[in-house]
């Protein structure tokens, strides 16, 4: 028998295993859109109607104007109190995340530019220290946002002052799943990818399918061309229709090309495909083979890909630690091509950091997997 009718027949046998094991195209399909669904809607960057207790001590038409600023903010959600006790209260209860506190003097003194600053104090709940500094950039937002229009009347800025204006590339509604969603598009497909062959393997070697097709004619390069080649169908369909379900489902705007967008997932998923093989090898038990595949992808992925924690961000040590984890590259890829666009500077190093990973990973397989039974 030639090489090309064994590898015909050995993806035949792939095919029609596909087809009559549902768990596969469970894998493939249900898998990365049910993740994407619950990540992509249930983690979110932006902190929006944080609730904030506001006591004013003297009332006037100036902090009835303040009031009407913050509760106009999109950010903010206002909830009067009518003393600090009872903005405490509400504190303590984690019914509001902090408390603006407009002094009695605050309206007078604001007035009178010789008695400037008017008192204001915010007290904010710093359990969670970064909710606590966005609450205080959202509250001085919207205060700068009401002195600029009473800036002549107030006397703020003198003539010629400067006017600062706002310009985000990239991502000008400063949405944070057009940042997210691609990079959660990498993190679903590692894991699904790995456990596509991890288990799927793992369970034939359990049954003892892999002993039988490693006693028959084909080399051990045929069979791991052939379980990859088929695998690789299937999560290609899967990775296009993520794709998909980012730009129809999420909103996130496509600015690259399909060239390199094909190009960084067909070496990606070889990697990821690999990776199953390899640990399936190893374990030859469903169970190991998928705590294995959670471990060496799901928390590298989550923690080090730059997909929610930014790299330039993490101690230097850990920084150097991240260039392990293929998915890092693969979230840079999608993130560029999605938001930025075809950036060939951006995009090259990080494709042949792919093609090293799926090389590396390939070599690994076909080392560990040997044509004999232990």
């Amino acid at each position: 028998m030639t090489s090309w009718m064994r590898m015909r027949g050995l993806v035949r046998k792939e095919v029609l295993q596909i087809l009559r094991d549902p768990s596969a195209l469970l894998i493939a399909f249900l898998l990365p859109v049910l993740l994407l669904v619950v990540n992509g809607f249930g983690i979110s960057l932006d902190a929006r109607e944080m609730r904030v207790a506001v006591l004013v001590e003297a009332p006037a038409e100036d902090t009835r104007e303040i009031l009407q600023a913050l509760a106009a903010s999109p950010y903010l959600d206002v909830v009067r109190v009518d003393s600090a006790a009872a903005g405490e209260a509400r504190m303590i209860a984690g019914d509001v995340r902090g408390m603006l506190v407009l002094r009695e003097e605050f309206a007078e003194r604001l007035r009178r530019p010789a008695r400037w600053p008017a008192p204001a104090q915010l007290v904010a709940n710093a359990t969670d220290p970064n909710t606590a500094r966005v609450l205080e950039g959202y509250v001085q937002g919207a205060l700068l946002t009401w002195l600029s229009g009473r800036a002549h009347e107030l006397r703020l800025l003198p003539s010629g002052g400067i006017s600062l204006e706002h310009r985000y590339w990239f991502n000008p509604e400063l949405r944070s799943a057009d940042f997210i969603v691609p990079g959660m598009i990498a993190y679903v497909m590692s894991m699904t990818g790995t456990l596509l062959t991890a288990l799927i393997v793992a369970r034939e070697w359990e049954r003892g399918t892999m002993e039988s097709m490693l006693a028959s004619p084909a080399h051990m390069g045929e069979l791991i061309v052939a379980k990859l080649g088929c695998y690789f169908v299937l999560s290609m369909a899967a990775m296009l229709g993520a794709v998909a379900m980012a730009i129809l489902l999420f909103g996130v705007p496509f600015r690259g090309g399909m060239l390199p967008l094909l190009a960084a997932s067909s070496l990606f998923l070889v990697f990821a495909l690999a990776l199953g093989l390899f640990i399936s090898t190893l374990a030859r038990n469903q169970f190991v083979a998928a705590q294995l595949a959670f471990l060496v992808t799901m928390m590298p992925a989550l923690m080090l890909s730059g997909m929610l924690f930014d790299i330039a961000s993490m101690p230097a040590w850990l920084q150097a630690v991240t260039y392990a984890v293929p998915a890092r590259y693969l979230v840079s890829i999608l993130q560029t091509l999605f938001l930025a666009g075809t950036v060939w500077e951006l995009l090259l190093p990080n494709l042949a950091a792919l093609a090293v990973a799926a090389a590396l990973a390939v070599g690994a397989t076909l080392t560990v997997t040997r044509r004999r039974l232990d």
